[in-house]
C-alpha cells in the first residue's frame, strides 16, 4: 500500500522531490517521439547513395548504419533509405533537422522507423506435372492430342 500511495505522489506531483522527476518524465514524453534510434528516409532521388546519405545526417551524430533501398530487378534506388544512429537522442536531433529539405536535389522525409512485420513463409511450390508441356498444355494420352 505505501508502494501505492509513492507511486500516486509521483504521479500528481505533490511533494517537490517527485515533481521535479514527473516534469521530467512529462519533457521526455512530449519532446521525443523516437522510441528507436533507427530513421525511415523518404522522397530521395534515384541518383542518392549509401555514402550521400551518410555524409548528409553524419553532422547529427554518431551514425551506425545508412542504408538506402535498392530494387532487385532494376538495380536502382526505391526512393527510400534508413538511417541509424547511436543514441536515440541524436536521432531525434537529425529528425528535427533534416525534414523536409533538399537532398540530390529532392525533398526528404524524416520518420521514425516502424520495427519490420512479420511475413508468413511462401507457400510450398507445386511439382510441376510431370503430364504438361512448357506452353502449359496438358497431353491427353488416350487420344494423343492436347487438350
Amino acid at each position: 500500500m505505501a508502494f501505492a500511495s509513492s507511486f500516486r505522489r509521483v504521479l500528481s506531483g505533490c511533494s517537490s522531490g517527485s515533481s521535479v522527476l514527473s516534469s521530467q518524465f512529462a519533457s521526455i514524453r512530449l519532446h521525443s517521439t523516437l522510441t528507436s534510434p533507427k530513421l525511415f528516409i523518404n522522397g530521395l532521388s534515384r541518383l542518392t547513395t549509401d555514402e550521400k546519405l551518410k555524409e548528409a545526417f553524419s553532422p547529427f551524430g554518431q551514425l551506425i548504419d545508412a542504408k538506402i533501398i535498392i530494387d532487385r530487378m532494376s538495380g536502382r534506388s526505391k526512393g527510400f533509405g534508413f538511417v541509424t544512429y547511436a543514441t536515440i537522442e541524436e536521432a531525434e536531433k537529425a529528425k528535427e533537422n533534416m525534414n523536409a529539405t533538399y537532398l540530390d536535389g529532392w525533398v526528404i522525409f524524416v520518420d521514425p522507423a516502424k520495427p519490420r512485420e512479420h511475413r508468413p513463409p511462401p507457400p510450398p511450390q507445386r511439382q510441376p506435372d510431370p503430364a504438361s508441356s512448357e506452353t502449359g498444355f496438358r497431353t491427353n494420352k488416350t487420344i494423343g492430342w492436347c487438350a
